[in-house]
């Protein structure tokens, strides 16, 4: 078995695989994620799977195992934890293939309408499995804290971090003026279970032509359109607006039936706009911290079209008129 640099004083890895899998075994390491996990493919004669290691000291992997059972539970197609040693962080999960929906949108294939009405569907069946306080993220409710925590990633680590330019208290109340609203008018929506992370990277197009989910471990309760709102202000792939609407309009109709959710087209595109605001502020200031914290740089290239979605949305909405000369005051295009 070719032998992984990473775990050649990991005996246990070794004996992990043996034991589950037998002997005749090649190891690929596979895409990671912004974490400490890594994943890799571990082929046999007669299958494949994916080990999942996850440093015990480094990531909590209790969250992942129990979300993946409830949602796997409930229709969604989840990577399942078929044997497990948490003492070593070790997780051998079912293998939904290779090809994110992003990669595939790269490629050309399958057309886009196909993927995303897909997506939509499934992000609906997520979003209506029931509240259960036995599933970890029922317990974790996406409150003001959390909102309010996520902001400050965007001040802290985008705008004195990466971009090095102090806030004095003034702006800073500026700023915490205006997220109060923000948080507001987010966290008067419905509640249901979210994702966090539903985008093109997280989202997988199996070889049966089902959707895969995978990196779930984050999931809370929280608005009804958080998900919406990653899924089509993708941090890492713009959609014209006729595209973006089409689909918002799609999962519209099946919230509806599915959800309860039946606001006013002017009451929906404040929710969803306000959230989206909310999503792509957090996403830039972890770009920031994965960059300065982890060093982990590539995120940098997609603070641009993360910003651009913020800067199209904000006209749109006069209360939010501070933010949106905040942001042209400490994250101004390059040139400006």
């Amino acid at each position: 078995m070719p032998f992984v640099a990473q775990w050649e004083q990991r005996p246990e890895v070794d004996g992990f695989l043996r034991h589950h899998l037998g002997v005749d075994l090649t190891v690929t390491r596979v895409a990671g994620d912004a974490s400490f996990r890594s994943y890799h493919r571990i082929t046999t004669p007669t299958l494949t799977r994916i080990l999942m290691d996850a440093p015990p000291d480094r990531e909590d992997s209790a969250p992942f195992v129990d979300l993946s059972a409830f949602l796997d539970r409930h229709g969604i197609r989840v990577p399942r934890v078929l044997a497990a040693a948490p003492e070593h962080g070790l997780y051998l999960l079912d293998d939904l293939g290779d090809l994110t929906f992003l990669r595939a949108l790269q490629a050309g294939a399958p057309p886009a309408d196909r993927l995303y009405e897909a997506a939509v569907a499934t992000l609906v069946n997520l979003q209506a499995t029931p509240l259960d306080n036995t599933c970890v993220a029922h317990r974790r409710p996406y409150d003001r804290r959390l909102l309010a925590f996520e902001l400050s990633l965007f001040t802290d680590w985008y705008v004195e971090g990466i971009r090095k330019t102090p806030i004095p208290p003034r702006d800073r109340q500026r700023f915490a003026a205006v997220f109060e609203r923000l948080m507001a008018g987010i966290l008067a929506q419905p509640v249901v279970l979210v994702h966090r992370d539903y985008h093109s990277r997280n989202l997988m197009w199996t070889a049966d032509e089902q959707v895969g989910v995978i990196d779930f471990q984050d999931g809370v309760v929280g608005p009804v359109t958080y998900d919406l709102a990653s899924l089509l202000r993708d941090c890492y792939i713009a959609w014209p607006a006729p595209f973006r609407q089409r689909m918002m309009d799609l999962w519209l109709d099946q919230a509806g039936d599915r959800l309860g959710y039946r606001p006013g087209p002017e009451a929906f595109q404040r929710d969803f706009d306000w959230m989206a605001v909310q999503r792509n502020l957090k996403a830039v200031g972890i770009f920031g911290r994965l960059s300065l914290r982890d060093g982990k740089h590539g995120y940098l290239h997609d603070i641009p079209r993360t910003l651009g979605y913020v800067r199209e949305t904000l006209p749109r909405h006069p209360e939010l008129a501070d933010l949106a000369a905040l942001i042209d005051q400490y994250a101004p295009r390059e040139g400006d």
